[in-house]
Order: structure tokens, then sequence, then C-alpha cells
């Protein structure tokens, strides 16, 4: 890509138009896609959890963080759309020590992303063990090594799309199951009003608004997707990986001799629009979906007491299909369980090992222009060995996907059993996270776009509410961690 720089200010020179009439409707499969995605664990069992201790009580909370969620998806993809670039890359810019934002965003997500995988992994395992013989532990390691080797290899599409095909029929279900046992309007009503439990688990609420809709890099993939789709031209400047092709129709070409300032301006900004049509669909159709399993909680869990939890979480979460749609509804879920939760696992190992590979290059592009550094000198080393050329964006890839999610979730799958108490664990990370990604991603935008393409007011400011939202959560939930941990004797 050919950057123009004024100012400290990053812009496309040349930019291709939006698609017109009903191919507007391109925004329709990014946000599908990234609503399929976006609904897994924080709907499929941290919502019924959370149904089951308070009933309706949080509903209020679930449409403020899908609000936010909304927002923050929009913003966080605005800067790839006028650039070509990546947030990280934005973030790469930021004065200050070198690096120093992306570095507090890398080092926390190798840990989430290694307890996120194994949390998912075990999930799974839980539904084949409900049915099949042998041990949790086992089946999730199968998952993991199994999901490892089809996304390093990058032939994953087929499964892929019919874990979409399954998360299609499981919201389906899930919808028409809530319908079934819908309560009197009045009910759920007060849920709307603004009332914090008097005993409130921060072990039950934080994992789950960590993980509603999609976790603090979930928002960062959001702007990947869009840009694979040729939003805005796509990212620019990119060594070629396994990245599927944009959609048919994306109208790439690009004039000879640049745009206008003023035509460029404008099809950035309809591409914007274009962008905020598929975030829209993405999370009101995640809201749909997790208040239907909120219901389904509340209604079909509560009143028996059951919390989905243990080595037994699967077995728990037939309940929410089988009271209405009987036994074919308990292998729906747990069929549903296996192929779109693993699903979840082939997609969040191909989007961390693809944000892991662009911060690799981003931390070691000085290192490499001067062909010295610990870090050159380690991958390069690395590459010798293997015989892979160690700077390429794909081999990267492929290697943190199988180090940090492939050998690192099985080390903590053997260590530890309960797959709710670890994928608790990584909501609490990205709940936790996502205020200093938000915030930062903020920061770049406001200084580095041009003044024509910067985020109007109300973003700025809804921007910087769903950080200190989430900034203040965290707060609460790490004071609560420290009161608790000193009370014990």
């Amino acid at each position: 890509m050919t950057r123009t720089r004024v100012s400290k200010t990053w812009t496309r020179e040349r930019v291709p138009p939006p698609p017109e009439g009903k191919a507007s409707l391109n925004w329709f499969g990014p946000g599908l896609l990234w609503m399929l995605s976006a609904v897994g664990t924080g709907s499929i069992l941290f919502t019924p959890r959370v149904a089951s201790v308070y009933g309706y009580d949080l509903l209020w909370l679930l449409i403020i963080v899908v609000f936010f969620m909304w927002v923050m998806i929009r913003e966080m993809s605005r800067f790839t759309i006028v650039t070509g670039k990546t947030i990280l890359d934005g973030m790469h810019t930021l004065p200050g020590p070198k690096n120093w934002a992306v570095w507090v965003i890398f080092l926390p997500q190798l840990c989430a992303a290694a307890i996120g995988i194994a949390g998912l992994a075990a999930i799974v395992g839980s539904a084949f063990a409900v049915s099949l013989p042998g041990s949790n532990t086992l089946y999730a390691l199968a998952v993991v090594l199994l999901c490892v080797g089809l996304t390093t290899s990058g032939h994953y599409m087929l499964i892929e799309r019919i874990s979409r095909y399954m998360a299609i029929v499981l919201m389906g279900m899930a919808i028409f199951s809530a319908i079934a046992v819908f309560p009197e309007l009045a009910t759920i009503a007060r849920g709307l009003a603004f009332r914090w439990p008097d005993e409130p688990d921060f072990y039950v609420i934080a994992p789950w608004v960590g993980t509603i809709l999609a976790g603090s890099m979930g928002i960062i993939w959001f702007s990947y997707w869009t840009a694979t789709r040729g939003y805005g031209g796509g990212l620019e400047g990119r060594e070629r990986d396994d990245e599927k092709p944009a959609a048919e129709g994306d109208h790439r070409a690009f004039t000879s001799t640049g745009d206008a300032e003023s035509t460029r301006v404008e099809r950035l900004t309809r591409w914007v629009s274009v962008m905020s049509g598929a975030a829209t669909l993405g999370v009101v159709g995640g809201l749909v979906v997790i208040t239907a399993f909120m219901i389904l909680g509340a209604e079909l869990l509560q009143p028996e007491g059951v919390v989905p939890q243990g080595t037994d979480v699967a077995l728990d979460l037939t309940r929410l299909f089988s009271e209405v749609w009987g036994e074919a509804g308990r292998y729906i879920i747990l069929a549903a369980i296996v192929i779109a939760l693993g699903g979840s696992v082939l997609a969040n190992q191909d989007g961390w090992g693809r944000s892991f590979a662009d911060m690799a290059l981003i931390l070691t592009r000085d290192q490499r222009e001067i062909r010295s550094g610990w870090a050159y000198r380690a991958l390069t080393w690395l590459g010798a060995r293997t015989g892979q050329a160690p700077f390429a964006r794909r081999n990267l890839k492929r290697f943190f996907i199988l180090t940090v999610t492939g050998i690192f979730p099985a080390i903590i799958i053997l260590l530890f059993e309960d797959p709710v108490k670890v994928m608790s664990a990584s909501g609490i990370i990205a709940a936790t996270h996502t205020p200093f990604i938000v915030l930062t991603a903020l920061l770049v935008n406001l200084m580095r776009l041009p003044s024509e393409l910067k985020p109007p007011p109300f973003y700025s400011v809804m921007m910087a509410c769903s950080g200190l939202f989430y900034l203040l959560f965290a707060i609460v939930y790490l004071l609560g961690m420290a009161a608790g941990f000193l009370a014990k004797p």
C-alpha cells in the first residue's frame, strides 16, 4: 500500500468504490459470519449459568454490553477501512516507549488464547463423554490436536462451513425453544430495571460479560473479517498467506493515477457505512440468540436449581432442549456443542494465530531491518532448524497455532479437569483486558486518522464509555477477588 502521512495521519491514496444497489448487501456476509462465530461460549455456557442464578435480573446489563460491543467493533474496523492497516499497526505508531501498546496486548493474549482454547476443547470433550465411553480429558486433547492439524494445514474450510450450519441449527432451536417456554412479558420486563444482585457472584458474572458476543480479541478480528471481504480495499502491503480471498465483485480495481481527495473521503465514508451495517446485523442477531438462552436458563434451569458446571457441564446443558424437544433435543444440543464449539476452536486458533503473527512481525520490525537482536536471532535459528522462512507471516501463524493454541492448551487440559473453571478464567482475562484495547484503539483513531474520517463525537464518546465501563467492571471484580483472598483464614 502507498501510505500518505500528513500531520501524523494515515489514509489510502486510492480507494475502490463500495458496491451499489443490491450489491450493498455485501455487509450481510461478514455480519452473519461474525455473529455465528461470536455466539459461542458466552451464549451456550455462561448465559444459562447467569440466568440459572439470577433469572432475568441482569437483562439490562446484557443490553448495555451488546450496545457497547456494537460501538467497539464498528470503531475498531474504522482504522482498517481508512488506512488498509490493522489496528495493531496503528498501535505501533503511538508515542511513548516503542511498541508499548502492542506488548500490552500480546502478552496477556498469549495466556487468554491458551486458556480459551483449553476451555472450549474441554466443553466439547464433555459433550463426547456424555454419550461415548472415555474421559473428558481424552476427548478434549483429541479435539485440540485435530483442530491444530486442520488450521496449520489450511484445509479446514469444509469443517468450518459445517460448523456454521450447525450453529444456525443451534440458534434456531434456541429461539424456538425460548418461544415455547416464553414467560409473561412482565417477568422479562423486570430485568430491564437497573437492579444489581444483593449477593453478586463475580465468578459467574465476569466471564459472561467478558464473552458476550466477542472477547477482547474478537473485536479486533471483526476488522480482519471485513478487510478480507474487500471493505475499503482490504488489507494492503501484506504477505500472502492462507486467508480467504475477497468476495467476487468487491471492486478492487483502482485508478492508475489515484483518487481525488474528495472522492477518496466520500468512498471511505460509504465503506464505513457498509461496515456499520455488518456490525449491526451481527450484534442484533447475537442479542436475539443470547436472550433466547437467557430465557431457557431462567425457565428450565433455575426452577430445578441446576447451574451448568464441572465435568457434567454438557449434561446439564442438555436440559435446555430436552425439556422442549424430548430425547431428540438432547442429542441435537450435544451435536451442536461438538460441531459449533468445535468450529469455534478452529476459528479462535485461526484468529489468534493470525493476530500473533502480525504482532510478532510488528515487534521484530526494527530487528529485521538491522538483522540483529535476540528475537531476530531466535527466529532465524528456528528457521534454520526447520527449513522454513522464519519471518513469513504464514509460518509464524502456524508456529503460534501449534504452540500457544495447541501444546499449551493440552497441558492446561491435563492439569485442570473442570472446563467451566478454565473457560471462566479466559472470560475474566477478556473482561479485564478489553478496556485497554478499546481505549487504545480510540486513541489511534483520534491521533492517526484524517480529520474528515475521524470518529464523530457521538462514537468517540461511546467508545470512551465502553472502555470505562469494562475498566470499572474489571476494578470491581479485582477488588472483590482481593477481598475474598484476604478474608481467607
